[in-house]
């Protein structure tokens, strides 16, 4: 074996084109090659790219931006002015495992220490509840007090400080939200509490219950642990938002093989140059977008097509970076780099279309800047009111009522509202297979109107199956298999492993093949057992001098309306028959397409496949619309288009080629038996890759977001109904109070039935 001096390729002396020069002889790939040699004077090396240098460039400003506003925008890490969130960074890394998110770490470490600290309190708060520990003295007694006071100073002043901060922000700059309520109605619990034990004396002797005044540190703690647990729940999805981009990233090789004279320089894919001519061996990954100008290949492209089958790649072919090189090798030049190159545009489309989605807000904090300002201004009023109407005495009265109004308008029930029946629903569909990403997934998954799918992988099974074999007059179908078979299994096609393997289900036992001989792009020769076997196109088995193929040419069109690829076999200079590959349809797709329709779903196929194809699919599973031959970004623009119409669009796809479209859609649905890139860009994933599983989860996106609603409602009627007897509006009429205690217990309650009503969803049937 020898090197070709301009290209760098491994030869083989014997069969190479060679030349003498200065003594020595020279060996090549091709003629191209051996051409450019003879122009260069023997006194000057064969010319070769220049080794690129890289440009040292200053280190740019990361951009950071809020996942909630992706408006604000920064050059530092911080935290937004409208929400009180942690800002992320646009900017995403290849090569590298997700980092830690630094906000996560730090508030599941306040979650569990908070909730260490918090439970003994409410079991100490709660314990004259029950009436075997009700009579003990030490439950009302003044060293139960001081430890409940003790353990829930660290709960709110270090646990719940984020929440004390962004609720402060949030009153400077008046984007009231739930920090605000929140940071509000634990201060108010706890500053009262904390008065009571350390200056009891301040309290007129009205306020005192059993000689002391009560106390509600059980509400301030728990309130701040249960937000805590929102708020990791809540991070541990943001930290996933990208992962998708990183494994597009990662698609692309991290070096590539730079030709030179003396062989090839492995260099930094950063360092590759239009115009550079890079050299693509065996199972390597086709490094940047360019033009093969040596050799020939097969290309396993199902990055952009979705196709399963690889395309044969020859001198002025086309390739695109990141796809995979098959057996052969080839040499290319570099014509697009960077984030020019197909992988690049790819990347910035999902980057792109993640930044532009309006994430989930919830309605409780569209309303907080009505219910935030009402609660100040009523409980404000209340302490106004009494002070001036009031009986004797008036400042005890005021601030009791003042501070009942905001205990109970803390805002536990609105705040478990949404993350009870999230945390619930995402539990019973991962019983049933279905992975929801976040929140966000299952409010918008619950308002679809469209479902655009990809064939590939989602209506199909992803893999090509040995389909028909339709033997010819005088053939036998089992000796047409046999023969086709044990010539098949010498080539690296994938539509001869999925004969091979077809033969091998019928326990065909192959035999050893002699004269083997593959053509690109045409077919197969070989002896097997003695008899000539020919497969390939119509086209090369007559350059085989093979005639009489026109009554199997006409049986293929049938075969090929339906989808399914055609491959003629002649046997000792005959016609013998025809052997169909096709990617089945998966045998629960029909049902799933029924199901979706009677859901109301109009249901769309975009395919890279082509028209004949795709209409074989269409008219078999009864579709509403196809697009066929559709690259990436075409599937983008139709999704927009859609979405422009004022559909909401939901697609399922299981590729690479699917993550841009995944992305764009109001949700991404990935097959589980897909890419993790497709995984990482949907909001749902169906563990199984069974389309039925979209059902389920529209099934449970609607039966999620009712109890979410339910939820609401009641937090709301329960606030709207509390806050003015709080305020002590039955007093006039009933002489009935609300005292701070049974305020807390009340906000308590409400608590305990909207997580009742969650539960209901593990019920729920999907």
């Amino acid at each position: 074996m020898a090197k070709d001096p301009i290209c760098g390729m491994t030869v083989d002396e014997a069969s190479a084109l060679h030349i003498e020069r200065d003594g020595k002889t020279f060996y090549f790939c091709s003629d191209s090659c051996r051409q450019k040699f003879l122009s260069t004077p023997a006194t000057a090396k064969p010319e070769a790219k220049p080794e690129s240098k890289p440009e040292a460039k200053p280190p740019g400003k990361s951009i950071h931006t809020c996942p909630m506003h992706p408006e604000i925008e920064q050059d530092h890490p911080g935290e937004c002015p409208k929400c009180g969130m942690a800002l992320e960074s646009k900017t995403v890394k290849a090569g590298t495992d997700d980092e830690e998110n630094a906000e996560l770490r730090d508030m599941t470490r306040r979650f569990w220490i908070g909730a260490a600290l918090a439970v003994p309190v409410f079991v100490l708060a709660m314990a004259h509840l029950i009436p075997a520990l009700g009579r003990q003295p030490w439950v009302k007694g003044e060293v139960s007090r001081w430890i409940q006071f003790a353990l829930t100073t660290p709960v709110v002043l270090w646990a719940g400080w984020p929440f004390f901060k962004r609720g402060g922000r949030s009153i400077m700059t008046l984007n009231l939200n739930m920090f605000t309520l929140i940071s509000i109605g634990v201060g108010a619990a706890f500053v009262f509490s904390a008065v009571a034990m350390l200056m009891p004396d301040l309290f007129p002797r009205t306020m005192l219950h059993e000689g002391k005044v009560d106390i509600y540190f059980e509400a301030a703690g728990m309130v701040t642990v249960l937000v805590l647990l929102g708020q990791v729940l809540e991070l541990r999805a943001r930290s996933r938002t990208g992962s998708a981009i990183k494994a597009l990233l990662n698609l692309a090789p991290p070096t590539a093989r730079q030709v030179a004279p003396g062989g090839d320089n492995e260099v930094p894919l950063e360092q590759v140059k239009v115009g550079d001519w890079l050299h693509v061996v065996p199972g390597d990954k086709v490094p940047v977008d360019g033009e093969v100008v040596e050799g020939h290949s097969s290309v396993e492209e199902s990055m952009v097509t979705g196709e399963p089958l690889p395309v044969e790649k020859n001198v002025g072919d086309k390739v695109t970076g990141g796809t995979v090189n098959g057996s052969g090798s080839f040499v290319m030049r570099a014509e697009r780099i960077g984030n020019d190159t197909l992988l690049g545009q790819i990347v910035n489309m999902v980057a792109q279309a993640q930044r532009s989605r309006a994430p989930i807000q919830g309605l409780a904090d569209k309303v907080a800047g009505i219910f935030v300002p009402a609660v100040l201004a009523v409980s404000v009023l209340t302490f106004i009111l009494w002070m001036w109407l009031g009986p004797e005495p008036k400042l005890a009265h005021a601030i009791v009522n003042a501070v009942a109004v905001l205990i109970i308008a803390c805002p536990c029930a609105l705040g478990l509202a949404t993350p009870m029946s999230i945390m619930v629903g995402v539990g019973r569909g991962a019983q049933e297979g279905v992975l929801v990403k976040n929140a966000e997934a299952l409010e918008r998954l619950e308002k679809i109107t469209s479902l655009v799918v990809d064939k590939t992988g989602t209506l199909t099974e992803g893999k090509p199956r040995l389909m028909d074999v339709l033997p010819n007059d005088g053939f036998d179908a089992k000796e047409l298999l046999h023969m086709a078979s044990s010539l098949e299994q010498n080539s690296e096609h994938p539509l001869a492993a999925a004969i091979v393997r077809g033969a091998r289900e019928q326990d065909i036992v192959l035999e050893n093949v002699n004269d083997f001989r593959s053509v690109t792009a045409g077919g197969v020769v070989g002896t097997v057992a003695g008899r000539a076997v020919m497969i390939g196109k119509p086209d090369f088995l007559r350059n085989e001098k093979i005639t009489g193929l026109e009554q199997l040419e006409a049986s293929a069109v049938k075969l090929q309306e339906e989808g399914k690829t055609a491959m003629f076999v002649a046997i000792d200079g005959k016609p013998a028959g025809i052997l169909t590959v096709a990617d089945p349809i998966k045998a629960t797709t029909a049902e799933a397409i029924k199901d979706l329709h009677a859901l109301g779903l109009d249901i769309v196929m975009l395919t890279g496949d082509n028209r004949r194809t795709a209409d074989a699919v269409v008219k078999q599973l009864g579709l509403d619309a196809v697009e066929a031959e559709i690259d990436p970004a075409g599937k983008v623009a139709h999704v927009k288009k859609l979405r422009a119409e004022g559909k909401h669009v939901a697609m399922a796809g299981d590729g690479i080629n699917d993550a841009p479209a995944l992305s764009e859609a109001d949700v991404g649905i990935a097959m589980g038996t897909g890419t993790d890139v497709a995984m990482q860009s949907a909001g749902i994933t169906l563990v199984k890759g069974d389309l039925r599983g979209i059902t389920k989860a529209i099934r449970l996106s609607r039966a999620t977001m009712g109890n979410i609603r339910q939820n609401l409602i009641f937090a709301f009627i329960y606030n709207s109904l509390g806050i003015p007897v709080a305020a002590g509006v039955l007093y006039p009429f009933f002489g009935l109070l609300l005292s701070p205690i049974i305020a807390g217990a009340a906000m308590s309650l409400s608590s305990v039935s909207v997580i009742s009503n969650a539960l209901r969803l593990r019920k729920v049937k999907l």
